[in-house]
């Protein structure tokens, strides 16, 4: 991996770790650090991996932090053709769209940009000091990342509009009850617990997942016509022949040995 200045990256066969790495602004987003995780979406789209996103771990001085949103001093300056490009939009877009599960570990501060940069996960757990919301309209600007369309499909339209309109920063606790993180892990634990799942979706076969996470986004007029023709893929798949074989063979050696189960 190239050696980037605001991303940590833990290279593995079926996953990358990627750790945003501005700890001295808590993981502020500015361009530089857009850029990078376009790099890192171009090796995914080209050798799809599950992404695992984490921030700043916890230490005995230091609270853990994913990222306190977009960077102010950079976001200050930009106007009018910089808010049409989309900036931050577009790379939380690839983000969602990436062909494999993506991960979000959530600790500390998830605000603005850096809870879009969450919602566009397919996965978000967190830690008991996760703070996340949209303080955008408190700063004279609309959460242009995501937020207004993707959150409401996640916590529902009341709970999406608190947050948005009105500035509500919810607790691990509070987004747990509304389905926005679906774990609580301690600190310490955070990337264990995200190294599992990541280990349950890679026991999966990889084919298959890709294909349900298209087929799952597709939009409804496309159903059930996409449905069919991933099945249809599938079906003529090595990989479903090996792992039904696998699982015919394991059930018979069951009954065999009088356990039908």
């Amino acid at each position: 991996m190239p050696d980037y200045t605001t991303l940590l990256v833990d290279e593995r066969e079926d996953r990358l770790h990627v750790a945003l790495d501005r700890p001295e602004v808590r993981n502020a987003i500015d361009a530089t650090m857009v850029a990078e995780l376009h790099d890192v979406c171009d090796r995914l789209e080209r050798e799809p991996r599950i992404l695992i996103l984490s921030g700043t771990p916890a230490t005995e001085s230091r609270k853990g932090v994913f990222a306190s949103g977009a960077d102010i001093a950079q976001l200050r300056e930009r106007r009018r053709e910089e808010a049409l490009a989309g900036i931050n939009a577009n790379v939380f877009i690839r983000i969602a769209q990436l062909p494999m599960p993506v991960i979000a570990a959530l600790d500390g501060f998830a605000l603005g940009g850096g809870a879009e940069l969450a919602l566009a996960a397919d996965f978000r757990i967190g830690t008991p000091s996760l703070k996340i919301g949209q303080p955008e309209t408190g700063l004279g600007i609309t959460a242009g990342a995501g937020a207004t369309w993707r959150l409401k499909e996640v916590v529902g339209e009341p709970l999406a509009k608190e947050i948005l309109l009105a500035g509500r920063v919810l607790t691990a606790d509070e987004a747990l009850a509304a389905r926005l993180i679906t774990e609580v892990h301690e600190s310490a634990d955070l990337l264990d617990a995200a190294h599992a799942l990541a280990d349950r979706i890679a026991a999966q076969d990889p084919l298959a997942v890709r294909l349900t996470k298209t087929v799952f986004h597709a939009p409804r007029e496309a159903h059930p016509a996409i449905d069919t023709l991933a099945q249809g893929i599938l079906f003529e798949s090595d990989a479903k022949f090996a792992r039904m074989d696998a699982f015919l063979a394991k059930r018979a050696s069951r009954t065999t040995k009088g356990n039908p189960a």
